[in-house]
């Protein structure tokens, strides 16, 4: 009887390197799940090595996968408005997503690809590189957008309505002296689907959010 074949897994492309170019070059080359397939590119996080602030959202959008860059088109947009209300450069910060494919249907009519949530396996899947990206970019603090990517730093049972403004800390360490805060608070997609009339609150108390993680990086 045959043996089965070995699972193949995103730490299967890792390699042993602290060059976020490098990485992102595997990263392209990725089999680890089946998102690949559908995908146009490989979207990894950008900005520089040595952070204070990492973004981490959920997965990138349609536009981030036509080009390739982290968010780039409306909740980007989004982001970069909350982040200027917040008083806070976008440039300094390293933006990334716990998946690094878009994941998506084709809508019943159209061209139009609509959004679907990446599941748990292919979040697992994807984690090594998001955690390369911790080891090597080394933030004093993470902010998480959405639960999805809550949920990939700070483990599945986390509920992001029970723990926003609260100062937490990641359930897996990629060394020893590596122990940033973590501020978990709604995805920008999230102010853009909501109802009209509540966008105007929910974009105030994402500023809010990233205000308060502002305030726990060191002077």
């Amino acid at each position: 009887m045959p043996s089965a074949r070995p699972t193949v897994t995103a730490a299967d492309f890792l390699p042993p390197t602290d060059d976020l170019g490098e990485l992102a070059a595997a990263a392209d080359a990725c089999r680890g799940c089946d998102l690949f397939e559908h995908a146009t590119h490989t979207v990894f996080g950008a900005g520089p090595v040595g952070a204070r602030m990492m973004l981490v959202g959920e997965q990138p959008g349609d536009q981030e996968d036509r080009r390739g860059e982290p968010f780039v088109g409306p909740a980007g947009r989004l982001l970069d408005t909350a982040l200027r209300e917040a008083g806070i450069d976008r440039a300094p910060l390293y933006v990334t997503n716990a998946v690094k494919h878009f994941k998506f249907v084709p809508a019943e009519r159209g061209t139009r690809r609509i959004h679907k949530t990446p599941s748990r396996t292919e979040v697992v899947s994807c984690r090594p590189w998001l955690l390369a990206e911790l080891r090597v970019v080394d933030p004093e603090v993470i902010v998480c957008l959405g639960a999805t990517a809550a949920k990939a730093l700070l483990g599945n049972d986390f509920r992001l309505t029970a723990h926003r403004g609260e100062v937490l800390r990641l359930t897996e360490k990629w060394g020893e002296a590596a122990d940033p805060a973590v501020v978990a608070t709604l995805h920008p997609s999230a102010v853009l689907r909501g109802p009209a009339d509540a966008r105007e609150d929910a974009l105030a108390s994402l500023v809010s959010d990233l205000r308060f993680a502002a305030d726990l990086l060191s002077t």
